[in-house]
């Protein structure tokens, strides 16, 4: 269950990502990390996608592409970022966001050992699927970091989470 409600200022977070270039169009680049916190969403409007894993059946066919799909919806609604969050490392999270062709529209962020997920209550534990502890499937909007909307899945598959839901909400 979500500690996190509409209406509160999220917790400060810090994140790696690698930012998209032309040289990430090879595939033997891969990038280099860098950091950046919560702190430089403050004056913005963010959606932030979160997903249990990059390239896992539900999140890479179902979940993130309809997102992508929609970018020219969701910046007309006045979104200034648009994160995809997962606990897998930067350099899974940029390759799955080259696969998918994201470019530098979608940031894809490293939510490590689902850290920043679990100050919001909303880690999801699949050590049974052999996956660790996760962060789970769900869709913040955030203006000036407080809360706007919250979109949690409670059963599988993609719903409150999806981008209908989301441009419902801005």
């Amino acid at each position: 269950m979500a500690s996190i409600k509409v209406g509160e200022t999220i917790p400060e977070g810090t994140f790696k990502y690698i930012p998209w270039s032309e040289a990430l169009e090879s595939q033997l680049a891969c990038g280099t990390p860098v950091t950046f916190t919560t702190n430089d969403w403050k004056g913005k409007k963010v959606v932030v996608i979160s997903v249990p894993g990059a390239f896992t059946p539900t999140c890479h066919a179902n979940h993130l592409p309809p997102f992508a799909e929609k970018y020219d919806e969701l910046k007309k609604k006045g979104v200034d970022v648009i994160a995809v969050l997962a606990a897998n490392d930067p350099f899974v999270m940029s390759g799955w966001a080259r696969f998918l062709g994201l470019k530098d529209k979608i940031i894809a962020i490293s939510d490590v050992d689902a850290a920043w997920s679990k100050k919001l209550g909303l880690e999801k534990d699949l050590t049974a699927n052999g996956m660790g502890v996760r962060t789970a499937r769900y869709a913040l909007v955030l203006e000036n970091n407080v809360v706007k909307y919250l979109g949690v899945e409670t059963e599988p598959g993609v719903a409150v989470s999806g981008v209908d839901a989301v441009l419902a909400h801005l």
